[in-house]
């Protein structure tokens, strides 16, 4: 889950919300631009975090009793493996991309590295199975990162304020985007988006009280919270 403190307390946007984001950013891409296996790619792109769901897993609070915010955590086997397999079950080049994903995140911890190997081994069969390329691949990827990217910037409130540009990512022709915000919108440039302008939104809970004693009252609180439908104006100018 992305974790913020804001003055009315923890703002909490799960994992499977920011994925929809995500997804969302990509559906915008331009058609011109759109990587082989459009839908694929859309669909890796919007499920790629939907093992983590914060109703079921744990441990969800650090030492503290404060909810962990996703960068304190650290590689899973289990929820990685459960991720791959889901993957399998609809689509080889999906489990590619989801495979991509888990080598970028968790490339530098220790505890992944035998579980990265097995992985990239396997690519070979399922890149071969899905008749594709390592270049398909590469450029589908280079997009689902761009909007997983562009997605947690937006959740974490990291949109700087005051016309000041930030660099979200490169995207799969190589370019670098950057954004800024500007009378209310975020303006992304070079614009790689086909409408001119548009809008996303994404769910966010508000808990007042900042300190729980187990995963279960934090859950429970996470469950009844009101949800907060956050929109977010993209423009090109």
């Amino acid at each position: 889950m992305i974790v913020n403190y804001v003055e009315s307390g923890w703002q909490i946007t799960t994992q499977r919300a920011h994925g929809l984001l995500a997804g969302q950013i990509c559906a915008r891409w331009k058609l011109s631009n759109q990587p082989d296996n459009w839908l694929e790619t859309l669909i890796a792109t919007t499920e790629h975090d939907d093992v983590y769901n914060e109703f079921d897993k744990k441990p969800l609070l650090d030492d503290n009793g404060a909810p962990i915010n996703f960068k304190d955590t650290s590689f899973e086997l289990e929820a990685c493996q459960k991720q791959i397999d889901m993957a399998l079950t609809k689509s080889r080049f999906i489990a590619l991309l989801i495979s991509r994903h888990i080598a970028f995140t968790h490339g530098e911890d220790p505890l992944a590295k035998d579980f990265i190997t097995e992985l990239k081994l396997k690519e070979k069969t399922w890149t071969n199975e899905a008749s594709v390329s390592k270049n398909d691949i590469d450029q589908a990827y280079e997009l689902l990162e761009f909007c997983d990217a562009f997605s947690l910037l937006i959740c974490q409130n990291l949109v700087p304020p005051e016309n000041r540009l930030l660099e979200i990512s490169k995207g799969p022709d190589g370019k670098a985007y950057k954004m800024h915000e500007q009378n209310g919108s975020i303006i992304v440039d070079p614009w790689p988006f086909l409408p001119d302008k548009f809008e996303i939104n994404y769910e966010t809970r508000n808990l007042k009280q900042l300190k729980f004693d187990s995963d279960d009252e934090f859950r429970e609180a996470l469950k009844t919270a009101s949800v907060l439908i956050n929109k977010v104006k993209i423009s090109n100018k």
